[in-house]
């Protein structure tokens, strides 16, 4: 049985059209106010996401934090965020996704509006997990609110391939604009200032989107069971990433969170496959472009966010940077996301989604050797971080256009949902994969004031096992991924099973 062709707009045949409504619009223009306030919010997610990184060294003075607690407050955000957003997504889908993503917007604002009261690490590693409790509402609406936008099928690529393109450029800006903001003031404003920004994304929104038409919203109930089910998987792996830098992989703790995260994990698929009213349909995965989308995701975080935890601590503790110039130092993949942009529609096109994504991951896997070999040099690292621009464009905007298109108009919050929940997976992998092997080399903290040459050597030859261990992972999840992703250029050249309520 195949799935009806999802680029027409999902309706009752017993609820005659709404004739009332205005036509939708024809153009990117014709929708600027709604599509910014998307794209801003989608902004704020992200920047908060790695905004913070330039800024550990000062925050690791100020608080007392050694590199497991710095962990922590990068870790934190990732932990929630990608546990809950598959809730996230659902709620979407029942509710209404302009509600969520509003709600989302306001709890995130308040949220980092809290971290000018925060004295200790603990403190912030609380608000940290907070905005991201906030961030998993918002992130499933920002691209699945596009399919309410546009009912033509080119413009609502357009529209998620920009929206993809701003959060990636956000990762790459967060950096610098922390760096320049850390120069100045107290690293408390890096998460101070998300608050105006979130603010006026609320405004976009509630001016710009209308309310969600019941018609538009999967049927059914809340999967509670589920819900918790899947928090307990998703959060329970990052958990156990994060012990093994600190405890090791073999330590108690460790393999305890790795067992239940698995038995959570398994519980939640039976659960899903018995319920009447799933968090989950697991028959999205049935179809190749969700599942090999979802695959190749997190290949682009497990090398993105390694390269960037990395990156922070190369430029300030072992070249003696200053943060504002640290974060300059990762403008080139900025200018990677810009060069790779026009690239990106012409190749799939042209060639399909698997050899699109094998060429984009094939830069990944480049990139790191490129870092391992010129590690030493600037000009040599702004190379790779240029190079790893070109294949994190490739792949995010690809995968995430085929995955959102693959799934009928009552799934695109939980597509979307399922998207981002791929990228953190491959985030807390990046950031484990980095901080066991920097811990296995130099201990687990790190020397306080400028390093000597000896132990800036010692920093280095940990980098370049650390991203060796990537660029292997990254090449295994690019076989697994792009061997189940198709050869379409467009998601309904292929029959695929329905899922509920498509």
């Amino acid at each position: 049985m195949t799935a009806t062709p999802n680029t027409t707009p999902r309706t009752d045949p017993q609820v005659p059209p709404d004739r009332t409504q205005p036509p939708k619009p024809a153009t990117l223009r014709a929708a600027a106010p709604a599509l910014l306030a998307l794209c801003l919010a989608m902004l704020v997610e992200m920047v908060d996401n790695s905004i913070l990184t330039v800024a550990l060294p000062t925050i690791g003075r100020d608080l007392a934090v050694g590199p497991t607690g710095l962990q922590w407050i990068v870790g934190a955000y990732s932990l929630t965020f990608g546990g809950l957003l598959m809730i996230g997504g659902t709620l979407g889908d029942t509710l209404g996704r302009r509600w969520v993503l509003l709600w989302g917007l306001a709890g995130f604002g308040l949220s980092s509006l809290l971290v000018v009261f925060a004295q200790t690490e603990w403190q912030v590693i609380a608000i940290r997990a907070l905005c991201g409790v906030f961030a998993a509402l918002m992130a499933p609406g920002t691209m699945s609110l596009v399919f309410r936008l546009f009912e033509d099928a080119a413009l609502r690529r357009r529209a998620i391939g920009l929206i993809v393109s701003v959060a990636m450029i956000g990762v790459a800006i967060g950096p610098a604009l922390g760096g320049l903001a850390v120069e100045h003031m107290a690293w408390q404003w890096l998460m101070v200032a998300s608050a105006p920004a979130a603010a006026l994304a609320f405004w976009g929104v509630w001016r710009g989107i209308e309310a969600d038409s019941p018609a538009d919203l999967r049927p059914g109930r809340a999967d509670l069971p589920g819900a918790a089910l899947s928090v307990a998987a998703i959060a329970g792996g990052m958990f156990a990433f994060t012990l093994a830098v600190d405890d090791g992989w073999l330590a108690w703790q460790t393999l305890l969170a790795a067992v239940l995260s698995v038995a959570a994990g398994l519980a939640f698929v039976a659960r899903e496959r018995r319920a009447r009213f799933p968090m989950l349909d697991l028959r999205m995965f049935a179809r190749p472009t969700v599942r090999g989308s979802a695959i190749l995701q997190t290949a682009v975080m497990v090398a993105m966010v390694g390269v960037g935890f990395a990156s922070t601590q190369l430029f300030q503790y072992a070249w003696g940077w200053s943060p504002m110039a640290s974060g300059l130092g990762t403008l080139p993949l900025v200018a990677g996301m810009f060069v790779a942009g026009p690239l990106t529609d012409a190749v799939v096109d042209r060639l399909g989604h698997r050899h699109t994504a094998v060429i984009g991951c094939g830069l990944l896997i480049s990139s790191l050797l490129l870092l391992i070999a010129s590690m030493s040099t600037y000009l040599g690292f702004a190379t790779g971080l240029f190079v790893l621009a070109l294949g994190m464009r490739l792949v995010m905007t690809t995968c995430a256009v085929a995955l959102i298109e693959a799934l009928p108009d009552d799934h695109t919050s939980l597509g979307s949902a399922l998207n981002d929940t791929a990228q953190e997976l491959g985030n807390a992998v990046g950031v484990a994969v980095i901080g066991t092997v920097t811990a296995a080399v130099m201990g687990t903290a790190l020397p306080a004031g400028r390093w000597s040459q000896s132990v800036t050597e010692q920093f280095l030859h940990s980098q370049r096992i650390g991203f060796a261990v990537l660029a292997a992972l990254v090449a295994a999840i690019t076989i697994v991924g792009t061997h189940t992703l198709t050869d379409s250029r467009t998601s309904d050249e292929h029959q695929q099973p329905e899922v509920a309520g498509g």
